[in-house]
């Protein structure tokens, strides 16, 4: 693939992954919009390595203090608050690998690749992400989560699967609602990217058995998503502290509007 290609998934990738945005979305709508070629499996495992290994870093004293807690899960003790998390966080991440599998073998995840799809999950589920973050109580803590929030949060981030959604967003959202604050439902959004991204990655990595892996373009998609990631966390952590998610929200109801229009209009072919 060209450069400037493998650059521009990145870019879209990196910034918009843990962003309330959608980075699939994005990433479905650049081939529609530009006249680019889809750029596979093989990248998008690609992009989802960089944004990984980004917020791993980011948020590296929260993941190694949940990690702590392994040891004591293994011997089956779960008193510990590292224990609690760990297995909290596991349990978060089941509902949205059931439901991917079930619509990645069934086909259903194709026909979620629509224009108008994208545009009424932007806009319905930028609204939704408005409405929380206004009346949200913001009182809880990270350490507050409970096994419950944990599988209700996990049902929340299985709906990103709609495209146009956002993981991120569709978590905060869910976090907003349980009664974190906004630094903290961020951080429990981001935190439970990882094992997300994780199963999401071997899952497309199935696509790759057989295959070839082209290193160089594989390794620039990498670096790229990761610096992008990396920048695109810290500037959004740093300005939860003064701002509201309203920016977010207001990006994606004009994004959303304006797919539907293009899409109902016929003038684009997805």
């Amino acid at each position: 693939m060209p450069l400037y290609h493998l650059i521009l998934i990145s870019l879209i990738q990196g910034i918009t992954e843990f962003l309330p945005v959608s980075s699939s979305g994005h990433l479905i709508l650049l081939p529609g919009l530009t006249g680019l070629t889809d750029q596979g499996p093989v990248i998008d495992v690609a992009a989802h390595v960089g944004t990984l290994l980004a917020v791993i870093t980011y948020f590296w004293s929260d993941v190694r203090h949940i990690l702590h807690g392994l040891p004591q899960v293994v011997r089956g003790q779960f008193d510990s608050p590292s224990a609690r998390l760990l297995v909290a966080f596991t349990l978060a991440t089941l509902p949205v690998m059931a439901l991917g599998l079930i619509l990645k073998l069934s086909g259903l995840s194709d026909a979620l690749r629509s224009i108008t799809v994208i545009g009424w999950s932007m806009l319905v589920f930028g609204v939704l992400l408005y409405w929380m973050d206004q009346r949200a109580r913001a009182t809880r803590q990270i350490e507050d989560l409970t096994l419950r929030d944990a599988w209700i949060l996990g049902l929340w981030q299985a709906l990103a699967l709609i495209p146009g959604t956002s993981r991120s967003g569709i978590t905060i959202t869910g976090a907003l609602n349980a009664g974190f604050n906004r630094k903290e439902a961020a951080k429990i959004a981001m935190l439970m990217s990882i094992p997300t991204i994780i199963a999401s990655g071997a899952l497309t990595s199935l696509d790759l058995i057989g295959g070839t892996v082209p290193l160089r373009d594989t390794a620039i998609v990498v670096a790229f998503s990761f610096a992008a990631a990396l920048m695109a966390l810290s500037l959004m952590m740093r300005l939860l502290s003064r701002l509201t998610y309203t920016p977010y929200v207001i990006y994606r109801i004009g994004l959303g509007l304006t797919l539907l229009t293009i899409g109902y209009s016929g003038s684009l072919g997805f």
